[in-house]
C-alpha cells in the first residue's frame, strides 16, 4: 500500500517559495531568449547554472539523483530529461524543451517551456500552441474542492481535441523542500477521482504532448526520454499553489503571456 504524505504551505512558505520560483522562471526567460540555430544545449545548461549560483540559488536538478547538468534540453522528439551536450547543436526548424529548477533559501523553483529554433512547420507551431493551453487550462482547474483528476481531465481534453497524444508515464508533481513530493499530478484522469485538492498544496503542473502517438521509450542513459514514433513533443510546466482565491503562480516571472483566469 502506498502512503503519500502531503505537506501543506502556510502564506509565508508560499511567499518563500515564490522566490525560488521566480529565479527559475526568470532564468527560463533569459535562456529562451539565447535559443537560436548554431547554438548547443551544453552553451545553455552553462548560461543557467551561472545566472542562478549568481543570483542567489543554486542549481536544484544539478545532481539530483545523479543528473549532471542544470537544465534538461529536450530537442524534437525528446520528450524529456534530455543532457546538454557541446555535440547538440540546435537548428532552424528545432523545437527545444528547456526544463529549469532553482533552489532558494531551501526551497525549490522549477519550470519548462519549449521554444521554437528560428522558424518552424506550422504543425508544430500548433503542437506549443496546444500545450501551453492545456497546461493553462489544467492550472485553472487547481482550486480547492476539485480532485488531482480534474486538472488530467482538463489537460486531456485540450490536448486530445486537437488530436495530440499525452504522456501517460510522466506526471507533474508537488513541490516545496524538495523538488519531487506527493502528490503526482498526471495529465489525464477522470473528472471529480482522485485526491482532493486543498488550500496550501503547491503543485508543478506540466503536460507533456506528443505529436503523434503518446507511448515513449527511455533511451540508455537512464535519463532521455524519447517518443516512439520519433515525432515531435512538447513540454510545459508552473508551479502553482492552491488557495482559498483559487490557483496562484508561484513562478511569478514566467507571467508574462497570460494570467491564470482569462
Amino acid at each position: 500500500m502506498c502512503i503519500m504524505t502531503i505537506y501543506l504551505k502556510k502564506p509565508a512558505h508560499i511567499e518563500a517559495m515564490k522566490r525560488s520560483g521566480a529565479l527559475s522562471a526568470r532564468v527560463l526567460r533569459e535562456v529562451g531568449a539565447l535559443v537560436r540555430p548554431g547554438i548547443s544545449t551544453w552553451e545553455l545548461d552553462r548560461f543557467v547554472e551561472d545566472f542562478i549560483r549568481s543570483h542567489g540559488g543554486t542549481p536544484t536538478f544539478k545532481g539530483y539523483g545523479g543528473f549532471p547538468a542544470s537544465i534538461c534540453a529536450s530537442v524534437n522528439d525528446q520528450v524529456v530529461h534530455g543532457i546538454p551536450s557541446k555535440d547538440v547543436i540546435l537548428r532552424e526548424g528545432d523545437i527545444v524543451s528547456i526544463d529549469t529548477g532553482a533552489t532558494v533559501d531551501g526551497w525549490a523553483g522549477d519550470n519548462a517551456w519549449t521554444f521554437p529554433v528560428g522558424k518552424v512547420s506550422p504543425e508544430v507551431e500548433r503542437l506549443l500552441e496546444v500545450t501551453e493551453k492545456s497546461m493553462w487550462a489544467g492550472i485553472d482547474a487547481a482550486r480547492p474542492g476539485n480532485r488531482i483528476g480534474d486538472i488530467g481531465h482538463a489537460v486531456q481534453t485540450v490536448a486530445e481535441k486537437a488530436g495530440f497524444g499525452v504522456v501517460r508515464e510522466y506526471v507533474g508533481h508537488g513541490i516545496g523542500r524538495d523538488m519531487h513530493e506527493d502528490p503526482n499530478v498526471p495529465n489525464y484522469g477522470r473528472p471529480h477521482t482522485g485526491l482532493e485538492l486543498r488550500a496550501g498544496m503547491v503543485i508543478a503542473i506540466e503536460p507533456m504532448i506528443t505529436m503523434g502517438n503518446r507511448r515513449v521509450r527511455q533511451m540508455r542513459d537512464g535519463w532521455l526520454v524519447c517518443t516512439r514514433d520519433g515525432k515531435p513533443s512538447a513540454h510545459f510546466e508552473k508551479t502553482v499553489a492552491i488557495t482559498e482565491d483559487g490557483p496562484v503562480l508561484v513562478s511569478v516571472e514566467a507571467d508574462h503571456r497570460r494570467p491564470v483566469n482569462d
